[in-house]
């Protein structure tokens, strides 16, 4: 455990997150490629749109929707299970864990990946407590996790 870790600033979250979301477009891109092709062979209802068959949009926005939502958890949840650092927070030196200082607990990657959702749904606002002490977001204060910028040539937990 690193105790001379300091809080995560606002900048380079922002960067961690512009680096995790081009892993996480492209990771949609493949699965709603899949979905697309696989669609047909499914029984599950299509629309014949100018001699065109296409899926339902309330059924892509029933079960595409949720799937690329459970995906990016999964991603996110993944990485900061095995060493709390996301591929984006790994090049800026960023790394998520419990506020005791240990690793992230599966309950606590849910947590946090609904408190980010709500972040993003104030308009940013939630990240924007990172400003105020003790300079962590509304979803690590939810998760009772903290972001943390590690010393360098330090190791994750």
């Amino acid at each position: 455990m690193i105790e001379d870790a300091k809080p995560a600033g606002l900048l380079k979250r922002f960067m961690a997150l512009v680096y995790d979301g081009f892993l996480v477009i492209a990771l949609w891109f493949v699965s709603a490629g899949l979905f697309v092709l696989l669609y047909n062979h499914t029984g599950l209802p299509v629309q014949d749109i100018n001699g065109v068959t296409r899926a339902d949009p309330m059924v892509l926005r029933g079960v595409l929707f949720p799937l690329l939502i459970l995906e990016t958890w999964a991603f996110y949840a993944w990485f900061w299970l095995h060493g709390g650092q996301t591929l984006g927070m790994r090049a800026w030196r960023l790394q998520v864990r419990d506020y005791r200082g240990g690793p992230m607990r599966f309950w606590q990657t849910v947590a946090r990946f609904a408190a980010a959702g709500l972040s993003w749904l104030t308009l940013g606002a939630g990240y924007l407590v990172v400003l105020v002490h003790p300079h962590q977001t509304l979803h690590d204060r939810l998760s009772l996790t903290a972001t943390v910028v590690l010393p360098k040539g330090a190791k994750a937990v």
